[in-house]
């Protein structure tokens, strides 16, 4: 008695057919609105500010140094954003706590504090606002003596440990923040 052949597909046949469906499948499926995404392209997270703040008052400024994000919520809750920012190089520059905006300056000038010179004795004693300036294009002075959130000409240190003590951003980034916040806006450096 005969036996019917029945076919099968070959390993490469089945895996190709496999992807195929796959792609077909992902291809098919319906686009993520906007508002559903609670991660960026840079897998930063979105937080929630009631965890961090009792308020809203004067709009809030979360730095959170762990994963070099800055997130900024205004006083309305109509604004919400998320910036990533390089944070100081060790834990002995690194200051955590609740303070608040006190200053902003457009095209800051740079004196290094006291113990960067110890530090780094080569450096300036100060810098003019402009392309070699440290702070960027625009800053935002803390309660903190010596502590900033301001931009940065040097791109390569988002992301990174890689201030003395300072937060830093893009300029684009520093500049809208810095039209969104005023003085007053608390901050917390977790």
């Amino acid at each position: 008695m005969a036996r019917s052949h029945q076919w099968r597909p070959g390993r490469r046949q089945f895996l190709t057919t496999s992807a195929t469906a796959a792609c077909s499948a992902f291809l098919a499926a319906p686009a993520v609105r906007a508002q559903e995404v609670t991660r960026n392209m840079s897998s930063f997270r979105a937080v929630d500010w009631r965890p961090h703040f009792s308020s809203l008052r004067n709009g809030a400024v979360l730095v959170d140094t762990t994963s070099r994000a800055l997130h900024f919520w205004s006083e309305d809750k109509r604004t919400y954003r998320l910036y990533p920012t390089s944070v100081p190089m060790t834990e002995d520059l690194t200051r955590r706590g609740r303070t608040s905006i006190v200053r902003k300056v457009v095209g800051p000038s740079w004196s290094p504090t006291p113990s960067m010179k110890k530090r780094n004795p080569e450096w300036p004693d100060y810098v003019p606002p402009g392309p070699d300036n440290p702070l960027g294009t625009h800053a935002l002075y803390l309660g903190w003596t010596y502590y900033r959130i301001h931009g940065t000409h040097d791109t390569r240190k988002i992301g990174r440990r890689s201030s003395n003590g300072c937060i830093g951003l893009y300029n684009e980034n520093i500049a809208e923040l810095f039209a969104l916040t005023r003085p007053g806006t608390q901050v917390l450096l977790i």
